[in-house]
């Protein structure tokens, strides 16, 4: 049986062991039993989001010091991987509430109100979400129409936004704008956005193909609070060393989990059609040692990443390599490479298993395996990816001479 820790404990320190070993008993058991339902209902995975809270999973990111787990690039992959091979919308909940909680604790604990706030954060376990999305900038998540306005020590923030992860079931959300009303769209800032600061009207359906548990319609958002609210720095410099290395990473180890589910289904099935022939090798088996192999070569690439981006942040400069171009090709292609394989390994499986796979009331049923990874590469399109790396391409240069 799982050991649920209380979340308003004051020793809520624990070690990374203790997180994946919960978060495992978490993926294989209500993840894993409620998956279909929330799949089927485009629901929220409340039942596992609320397993996560309990068990302190969701404070991972933030500094032993302040009572949260401390944990790396690494090990966040590793919580995220293992939560999404029990279902893959909850991984995706949790790797951008990750994505959320690094902009602060990586840009805010020069704050005393951000400090605060992330030990308030371990205590009570809250689930942040985001809005970088808005209408009329046509995915551009770096550029912003609306502005932030500062009225006596209070700010006010009004977004149309295209989708709002998960937005409707968080506890805050930190949401993108210009600096000012005569800002360029380019300035842009985090406020973040309390649950009573503000009101959210729903303005489109979540009626998806996949993901359908992460719940991101769009939404009409007006809020105000406290202007300590607003995250020190600027959005340029939070998305460039923390916002998109931790989505581009997080995000390709929870398709590596998707992926490693269907890989794991198929194994069962080969294996059970081995059982009726002792002594002889499935065809089936060949087809799942290549989708064994290249399941493999995308860890490989994640976790190469993930060491490479928590190595920056011990060596001298290393932060600063962070806002180069080399440091943005790397990201970029992995984010490309990792979005591409999955489907391509889902299908692999798929293939293995044949109709009992394709069926959606057996054990080795893969539908929503397959639907949910196809929306890899549209999660920040791929195209608008290899746009941006065919023009930094025109002028870098890297080791290798290009």
């Amino acid at each position: 049986m799982l050991a649920v820790v209380n979340h308003t404990r004051n020793d809520s320190t624990q070690p990374f062991t203790a997180l994946l070993a919960a978060t495992r008993a978490i993926a294989s058991g209500i993840a894993a039993e409620h998956a279909p339902d929330v799949d089927q209902q485009a629901r929220f995975p409340t039942e596992t989001i609320d397993a996560l809270r309990s068990a302190g999973v969701l404070s991972a990111p933030v500094p032993a010091h302040l009572g949260g787990g401390g944990c790396n690039m690494q090990e966040l992959t590793q919580l995220c991987a293992t939560l999404a091979q029990g279902c893959g919308s909850s991984g995706m909940v949790l790797a951008m509430h990750y994505s959320q909680l690094a902009c602060l604790t990586r840009h805010g604990l020069g704050s005393e109100f951000f400090t605060h706030y992330l030990r308030e954060m371990v205590q009570q376990q809250y689930l942040l979400a985001s809005i970088t999305s808005e209408v009329g900038t046509y995915g551009d998540t770096r550029s912003s129409i609306c502005a932030v306005e500062r009225r006596g020590g209070r700010f006010v923030l009004n977004k149309d936004a295209t989708t709002g992860s998960y937005c409707a079931h968080a506890d805050a959300m930190l949401v993108t704008c210009r600096r000012d009303a005569e800002a360029p769209a380019s300035d842009q800032l985090l406020v973040l956005v309390k649950r009573g600061d503000g009101s959210l009207t729903q303005t489109t359906t979540w009626d998806t193909l996949g993901m359908r548990g992460t719940c991101s319609p769009g939404f009409r958002l007006e809020s105000n609070g406290p202007a300590e609210q607003i995250l020190p720095g600027s959005f340029a410099d939070s998305s460039a060393q923390t916002m998109v290395p931790y989505s581009h990473i997080l995000w390709s180890s929870l398709w590596w989990g998707i992926a490693a589910d269907a890989v794991a289904r198929a194994a069962t099935y080969v294996r059970s059609e081995a059982r009726k022939k002792p002594g002889a090798v499935p065809p089936t088996a060949t087809r799942l040692a290549e989708a064994s192999a290249q399941l493999h070569a995308m860890r490989q690439q994640w976790q190469s990443v993930a060491q490479a981006f928590d190595n920056a942040g011990t060596t001298p400069g290393g932060e600063q390599e962070l806002l180069g171009m080399g440091w943005a090709l790397r990201l970029n292609n992995l984010k490309i490479s990792c979005s591409e394989s999955a489907p391509q390994i889902v299908h692999r499986a798929l293939q293995i298993v044949g109709v009992l796979g394709y069926k959606n009331d057996t054990p080795f049923s893969l539908g929503r395996h397959y639907r949910d990874v196809l929306s890899a590469s549209l999660m920040i399109s791929n195209e608008r990816i290899a746009a941006k790396s065919a023009s930094m391409l025109l002028v870098h240069k890297d080791a290798q001479g290009f």
